[in-house]
């Protein structure tokens, strides 16, 4: 009897589907099944097709492509309908799936299979709903893949990734024991499990790839395996049967881990119940293990992204250096957000010609104190962007200012120079053509013509000119004295001994690498016994959607609560580091999310942060009487020029942090008043600059403040009897009525004007 009688005797067809013809060939049986005349044909595949509910059409392509990538039987239960989407029967189909390759490398499948009537399905004539045969499961299905896809596409480390796999619980088959390989070489090592004991996993913790093991075959060969019972193992694998016998495991699938056609490593699932591993189940074994190796992929791109960036930075970023006799230096960097966490901001201390000797690189955490001498240098500074490029050019830019300030140029020298270096050793307005040369054409030897036009927004990121905000200054330790120098940067903040944090207003110039050839005014500062300085980049104030107002209302509160405690240098090297972990915190930290900005751009920014402390006993130290009295008072300089009138609102900005915490706020607004007063009579009367010194003393509620505008005129002031519409005249009136005393003393070369404003309390 022929194959062909003996399957029409139990009611089985036969079926050929050629993709290069796009055509099925039916004998009759098969036909007759799928409600067609019932004799043999060649159809096109759209007729065939319309017999299939499209449910179920979308489930046998997905098994034969599942049976294609493991070279398995496809094997499905599919309804066949009318005209009308009545159901006629239900069949199952087996096929084999054959992959040619033709000679122009493009492949060319062909699928022979059986069928036949399953006749427990629904009863004929049923209306066909919405679902497949399976429906229930393959719905739970869907939600199992849709729940592990999310979970998975959120994991950003190879660690979340594993504990993500060993939480999978999928429907119907949930496996007891879960491993993870990875293909290292020619060696295959075990990188995360889950069901097993530590103890149990040494013998699978590495091997060659050539082990008589299923996960190391899987690896050599990109194609799984499954294992449905004990015995099929031990007959498969009896080298390693020996190990693998006392889990108590019934079922295993052996899965490869492919990303972009190349095989990572192999996922296994084991089940203390026997799996008969049907082709919904390898499905969804394999498209597990195909989401698993692509989140593998991104976090491993991911990880090793982060230890390139956070190499680099580290390999820039200095340590806060030697020791310092009588001060503390405290430091803190955190990168931005995302992508590679490289930017541009850095800090930096130099020792200068005669100063502590040493600076080593490291992390950008760290403190200093001890015993030593000369004078120091401290930078901060933030080039324009937050990748790869901006942090190149934060380093040769940190490494020119070390060397100008080695050279012991005064801080202004040292910022004009280093403006000049970032200028010149940007490619203006020029961009990189494929082939490496800039795009217009060479440059005549000795000609520089800056272009201001790109194609786009990339050419201009990647090649257009950087700028830098920076600030230079340098510190003597036994003074105090600092010398200021500010290429477009945030102020420094002074926190004094009585824990009122002020912007101290200082001269300054452009951005680094703006202009080649720009001015950048000094500016001297004196840092008191007891007394912090805070220096950072604007991320620390911007970051959470705040201007530099606003952002400055949030910090100041952290500085006033967590300033260095005095007295002991151990005690205020401790206190340093908590007010610089504090104010990270109040910008990265849980209660940030509380103190956003008015700003609608919440971008977050790189932020670097130094502090210097001045130790409070340093008179002491020197053999002196005890600087206490410093620790109860605070105290401001400013400078107007007369070519900078625009100071004057600065100098009241400054008075009006000085006493924000001032009982009577009238006497505040009476001290702003004649401040603004006796510095435009200086401006207005003489041709000579004013020098503006304000100091509040004593204890709260009862201090003094005492205001000093000191020109080098020689004219006096005299009162005068203004008229009702004149506009001058009533200065000294003023400050008869509005302040508690006054007074005008000659001095050598000019005078000074001061009053004195004493605090009620209430």
């Amino acid at each position: 009897m022929r194959t062909e009688e003996v399957l029409a005797a139990i009611a089985t067809g036969v079926w050929r589907w050629e993709s290069a013809s796009n055509t099925v060939t039916l004998d009759a049986e098969a036909a007759r099944l799928y409600g067609l005349p019932a004799e043999p044909a060649v159809l096109p595949e759209n007729v065939v097709r319309a017999r299939y509910h499209p449910v179920d059409w979308n489930e046998i392509i997905s098994i034969i492509r599942l049976a294609i990538a493991e070279d398995t039987l496809a094997e499905a239960r599919m309804r066949v309908v009318d005209s009308e989407g009545r159901v006629l029967r239900t069949v199952r189909s087996r096929c084999r799936p054959t992959v040619r390759i033709r000679p122009d490398g493009s492949q060319e499948t062909e699928l022979n299979g059986t069928v036949q009537e399953v006749v427990s399905e629904p009863r004929p004539g049923t209306a066909v709903e919405g679902t497949s045969i399976t429906g229930d499961w393959r719905r739970s299905r869907e939600a199992f893949l849709l729940d592990a896809g999310r979970a998975l596409a959120e994991a950003r480390s190879t660690g979340e990734v594993l504990r993500v796999a060993a939480s999978l619980s999928m429907p119907g088959f949930s496996p007891d024991g879960l491993a993870v390989f990875s293909v290292s070489g020619e060696r295959l090592r075990l990188i995360g499990h889950h069901g097993h004991d530590a103890g149990d996993v040494v013998p699978f913790e590495e091997m060659a790839l050539n082990t008589d093991y299923p996960a190391a075959e899987v690896a050599r060969t990109g194609r799984a395996i499954y294992l449905p019972a004990p015995e099929a193992y031990e007959s498969r694998y009896p080298t390693t049967w020996q190990y693998v016998r006392r889990f108590d495991r019934r079922s295993w699938a052996f899965v490869p881990l492919i990303v972009a056609g190349r095989t990572l490593g192999t996922w296994m699932a084991a089940f203390k119940h026997r799996v008969a591993f049907s082709p919904d189940e390898r499905s969804v074994l394999t498209t597990v293990a195909r989401m698993l190796a692509q989140a593998l992929a991104r976090a491993g791109v991911a990880e090793s992204e982060r230890e390139l960036s956070l190499g680099l930075q580290r390999s820039m970023m200095p340590t806060t250096g030697p020791a310092i006799p009588g001060m503390t230096v405290a430091a803190r960097y955190v990168p931005t957000g995302g992508g590679l966490q490289v930017g541009g901001d850095w800090y930096d201390m130099i020792p200068l010609p005669g100063g502590p000797g040493g600076v080593g690189t490291g992390t950008g955490t760290g403190t200093g104190t001890g015993t030593g001498t000369g004078r120091f240098a401290l930078v901060i500074g933030d080039v324009q962007g937050h990748d790869v490029r901006a942090a190149g050019l934060m380093g040769q830019l940190r490494i020119a200012l070390r060397a100008y300030a080695s050279e012991g140029h005064r801080p202004d020298a040292v910022l004009s120079r280093a403006s000049r270096f970032l200028a010149g050793l940007q490619l203006y307005g020029t961009e990189a053509s494929a082939d490496g040369s800039a795009a217009g054409g060479a440059e005549e030897p000795g000609t520089y013509e800056p272009r201001s036009v790109y194609s786009s927004r990339e050419a201009y990121e990647n090649h257009g000119p950087r700028f830098a905000t920076c600030l230079y200054l340098e510190v003597d330790p036994e003074t105090g004295t600092l010398d200021i120098a500010r290429a477009g940067h945030p102020d420094p903040v002074i926190l004094s001994a009585d824990g009122t944090a002020v912007i101290r207003q200082t001269l300054g110039g452009l951005p680094l690498g703006i202009e080649a050839d720009s001015d950048y005014p000094t500016t001297r500062l004196g840092l008191e016994p007891g007394e912090t300085l805070l220096l950072c980049t604007d991320g620390l104030i911007e970051t959470g959607g705040h201007d530099m107002a606003s952002g400055w209302d949030r910090l100041r509160p952290v500085m006033e609560e967590h300033r260095a405690s005095p007295g002991d240098p151990g005690d205020a090297s401790s206190g340093l580091e908590k007010l610089a972990d504090a104010l990270i915190q109040a910008v990265h930290g849980p209660g940030s999310h509380y103190t956003t900005g008015p700003l609608a751009d919440r971008r977050e920014d790189d932020i670097a942060l130094l502090l210097l402390a001045r130790d409070s006993d340093r008179g002491a130290a020197r053999g002196g009487a005890p600087a206490a009295v410093a620790t109860t008072a605070r105290r401001t300089a400013l400078t107007v020029a007369q070519a900078e009138p625009e100071r004057i609102a600065g100098a009241r900005r400054q008075l009006r942090q000085l006493l924000h915490d001032w009982t009577d706020q009238e006497q505040v607004d009476a001290a702003e008043l004649l401040v603004s007063e006796m510095l435009t009579n200086v401006l207005v009367h003489t041709d000579n600059d004013a020098l503006l010194v304000a100091e509040a003393r004593g204890e709260r509620g009862g201090r003094r403040l005492r205001v000093e505008v000191a020109d080098a005129g020689d004219q006096l002031p005299h009162r005068r009897r203004p008229g009702e519409l004149a506009s001058g005249g009533r200065g000294l009136l003023l400050m008869e009525m509005l302040a508690d005393a006054w007074g005008v003393d000659p001095r050598g070369e000019g005078k000074s004007i001061w009053f004195e404003l004493y605090e009620h309390e209430g």
